[in-house]
Formats: C-alpha cells, sequence, structure tokens
C-alpha cells in the first residue's frame, strides 16, 4: 500500500473508533406525566397544574386565585402575589417538591410598576431565590396583578 491509501485507512479506523456504538445513541423516553390538584377538573381549565418529567416539575403559570375557585384573592398586588405563591407551594408539595427545589420563575405584571411592591412578598417565599425572569402584561387571566410559573426538581 502506498503511504497515502495508508494515512486515509488509520484516519477512517481513528475516527470510527471515536463514534459512539449505536446504542450508546438511543436514550430511554423520558417518564411523563400530567397532574393535576384535587378539584381542578371541576374548573375545567384546558391544561395541567403541573408536568412532570424524569425528576422535573413544570408548574403552569398561576395566579392569585382562591384555590377551587377563578375568584382572586382581594387586596391588589402584595395580596394575589402571596396567594400566587401559596398556589404554587401547594403544588409543588402534592406532587413532592417544595419551594426550596424551584430552580426557574417566570413573573408576569399586568402593571410592570408593581414589581417592587411583588418583590416585597416574593422574596419571602424562597430561602435562595431561583433563577427569575418578569415582565409586564398587557393582560392577564381571570383580571389578575401577577402571574407566576415555575420548573422546580423533585
Amino acid at each position: 500500500m502506498n503511504a497515502h491509501i495508508v494515512t486515509v485507512v488509520l484516519c477512517a479506523t481513528s475516527i470510527a473508533a471515536c463514534q459512539p456504538a449505536a446504542h450508546e445513541h438511543e436514550s430511554k423516553p423520558a417518564d411523563v406525566a400530567y397532574l393535576n390538584m384535587p378539584g381542578m377538573e371541576d374548573l375545567g381549565l384546558p391544561f395541567s397544574a403541573a408536568v412532570r418529567v424524569d425528576n422535573t416539575l413544570y408548574i403552569s403559570g398561576n395566579v392569585g386565585n382562591i384555590p377551587g375557585t377563578l375568584n382572586l384573592a382581594p387586596g391588589g398586588i402584595q395580596d394575589e402575589t402571596r396567594q400566587t405563591l401559596d398556589n404554587i407551594k401547594a403544588v409543588l408539595e402534592q406532587f413532592g417538591s417544595s419551594m426550596d427545589k424551584v430552580v426557574k420563575c417566570t413573573v408576569f405584571l399586568a402593571d410592570i410598576g408593581e414589581w417592587g411592591a411583588m418583590n416585597e412578598v416574593y422574596r419571602t417565599y424562597f430561602k435562595n431565590p431561583p433563577a427569575r425572569s418578569a415582565l409586564g402584561a398587557s393582560g392577564l387571566a381571570l383580571g389578575a396583578r401577577v402571574e407566576i410559573e415555575c420548573i422546580a426538581t423533585m
């Protein structure tokens, strides 16, 4: 064999040796469960309270409604934020997680000017604040002042 062919064969062999075997590309399908809080089905809402994918919980956006109803907690942004976070806490605990295991939140505010007042309540719920985004929205479900969604580990 000439040197050029030997080099090509050696390169091809080296590349093939670095490729994982076909079975290494195959992965186990994710364990997914669509979860609802007791009584939620009575409200006829078109979403799950949470979706568990393996050991991660994706919590749907929550507003400050009184559990089991579509009525918002009275009192403005701080009371709605408190009720929203209590609702999230209940979902997390129902499905085996906790506020200490929240790793990411997204906060939607009907009025971004209420960001500071919302934060006063928000910070009391987290020992270690999760990563977070916050933004103003032109309108939220039920006329809410705040909506929060979270991702947590189990």
